[in-house]
């Protein structure tokens, strides 16, 4: 087996039918970075029609992926926007991967189909990749008789805000009975919601992910996970899913959803990527200044003042298709250079997308460096365990101890 590399990306979405800023322009910046290497994935944030449906726009045709035809051997399918547009999207974007040779994991027809591991195998190493939605909504989530993506379920529970204050349940003498609340009680007053991890999923997929590695050399488990929008904050949940993905056989971790990036840990050896950000991204329906439709409907002006207040930002009105945190230019794409059939180094790519909205690699430069110098300082202030260093044009992952 030869020295190989692998390129892995994040979140993937070109619903472009814009004239000039069309598809082919977008992925400009990262051809040479795929067509360079010997593996190539990244996470397919949408769903693809051949033929539009109800409330879907001309972009999210799969024409849009021309593009990376014979640039990518992979796509993972666990997002939380693939069931965006029920069967026909999933079907239609299988279809599309299985008729260009892409292999996929994550998303099917059916959670059976959704929770099969993807194999790629060149020049005698075979890579396999399982995939999940770990972050809703539940309405994404596969069944046995429908479609949508491979789930980690979690359980959603409601706390009685005065409950949340120790100090005035200690002077009130208010105590909560554990048995009593697994019964139905009514209360009053304000709860807060939060979600928890379902365990039995949790054991669920640490069974797939040790019976899939059993099947290949390298074995990469991709997380949809982290909270959107929020910058350097990497939840111990997440790194608990990372820990139990690597226990059960797994040698590397991926993951994106928030469309900012996350910090990097090192595990018993192995690389985790906290949050990939995005790797090709259009949504200028997002931005306060589109005057479109999205989806069949008039503009969503509400959605957009929405969810300014409820993420804290407002888009840079000179990135209007990439209307996202000013520090969500930075985009690392996971590079790992595989050995005799084992992960032996494990990269960073450093990316940053321009107000044009094409992402560009950058190397040991000055952009360079201001990426690299970010990705440290979030992966420091997040309490993980990794330094980068430069070699050439790329940072490598080392743990600090």
């Amino acid at each position: 087996m030869k020295r190989q590399t692998l390129i892995f990306g994040g979140d993937f979405s070109i619903p472009s039918s814009d004239p000039v800023l069309t598809p082919e322009k977008l992925c400009e910046g990262v051809k040479d970075l795929l067509a360079g290497a010997d593996l190539r994935m990244f996470q397919l944030e949408e769903a693809y029609l051949k033929t539009p449906v109800e409330r879907s726009v001309p972009g999210n045709l799969v024409a849009s992926l021309d593009p990376v035809k014979g640039l990518v051997d992979l796509v993972t399918l666990s997002g939380n926007h693939f069931y965006d547009f029920k069967e026909a999207g999933v079907r239609d974007t299988i279809a599309w991967c299985e008729e260009n040779g892409i292999a996929h994991a994550g998303g099917g027809m059916d959670e059976a189909e959704a929770r099969k591991p993807a194999f790629v195998e060149k020049d005698g190493t075979k890579v396999g990749v399982l995939a999940y939605n770990a972050v809703g909504g539940k309405q994404q989530f596969a069944g046995p008789a429908q479609a949508g993506t491979a789930p980690i379920n979690f359980f959603r529970a409601y706390t009685p805000v005065s409950a949340l204050d120790t100090e005035a349940q200690r002077s009130g003498k208010q105590e909560f009975d554990n048995w009593s609340l697994k019964q139905p009680v009514q209360l009053e007053g304000e709860f807060m919601g939060a979600n928890y991890v379902d365990p039995s999923a949790l054991l669920k997929m640490a069974e797939e992910v040790a019976a899939a590695k059993k099947q290949c050399n390298v074995l990469i488990v991709y997380f949809h996970k982290g909270y959107v929008h929020r910058p350097v904050e990497v939840a111990d949940w997440e790194r608990l899913y990372a820990h139990i993905a690597i226990d059960a056989g797994a040698d590397a971790v991926m993951a994106s959803h928030s469309h900012v990036a996350h910090g990097f840990e090192v595990y018993k050896g192995r690389p985790i990527y906290h949050g990939l950000n995005n790797f090709v991204m259009y949504t200028p329906q997002l931005a306060p200044g589109f005057t479109g439709k999205v989806h069949g409907d008039a503009h969503n002006s509400e959605w957009v003042k929405n969810r300014i207040a409820r993420f804290g930002f407002v888009p840079d009105p000179e990135y209007p298709t990439y209307p996202f945190r000013p520090e969500s230019v930075y985009c690392p794409v996971a590079k790992l250079i595989i050995e005799d059939g084992r992960i032996v180094q494990s990269r960073v790519v450093l990316m940053k997308t321009e107000k044009s909205g094409i992402p560009y690699v950058h190397g040991h430069t000055e952009t360079g460096q201001e990426i690299f110098d970010y990705l440290q300082k979030i992966t420091d202030e997040a309490g993980l365990n990794v330094r980068l260093s430069w070699d050439g044009d790329e940072a490598v992952l080392t743990p600090k101890n």
